[in-house]
């Protein structure tokens, strides 16, 4: 992996890092129990990052794999659904996977790389160009997310990252 992608891919892995801090120690609960008025649970913030994000973009949009592509436009399993009877520890695992093959799609790429796969279906008009753009728009994503399940922790049970009491990775 070059530089810039390296660099990237740390800062990345620095906000992966502080999504699962931020779960570490939710009672199975809590995790599903939504916070916010917007109603959604830890839990299908894993999973919108687990497929909407870490599979959809790396496996799906830059390597093109057939299986992943073809459910870019689907949305089987997508946008913050939790299978019925997925526990936390699956969902976890789950979203570590998809991490470690997002990771493989990454090893072999090069910024200036355009996707393999684009959903016109989704986006017509719109169309990041390459594994550069997509990376840092997958860096940014997952650190919203990541201040979300910030307040989200901070009102489950009130520990932060600041003050002293740090948790996770980051």
């Amino acid at each position: 992996m070059n530089a810039e992608l390296t660099a990237l891919k740390g800062a990345l892995d620095q906000q992966r890092g502080h999504i699962v801090g931020n779960l570490e120690g939710l009672s199975a609960e809590d995790l599903r129990r939504p916070v916010l008025p917007s109603g959604w649970s830890c839990l299908e913030l894993l999973r919108h990052l687990t497929v909407d994000v870490e599979r959809f973009w790396f496996p799906g949009v830059i390597a093109g794999e057939p299986d992943v592509a073809a459910q870019l436009t689907t949305g089987a399993e997508t946008h913050w659904y939790v299978p019925e009877g997925m526990s936390a520890e699956e969902a976890l695992a789950d979203y570590r996977a998809a991490i470690e093959r997002a990771d493989a799609v990454l090893a072999t790429a090069v910024p200036e790389q355009e996707p393999a796969a684009w959903p016109v279906e989704i986006w017509p008009t719109w169309r990041l160009p390459d594994v550069r753009h997509i990376v840092i728009h997958v860096l940014t994503e997952v650190a919203c997310h990541s201040g979300h399940l910030d307040a989200v922790r901070e009102l489950v049970d009130g520990r932060t990252r600041l003050g002293g009491n740090p948790y996770g990775n980051g």
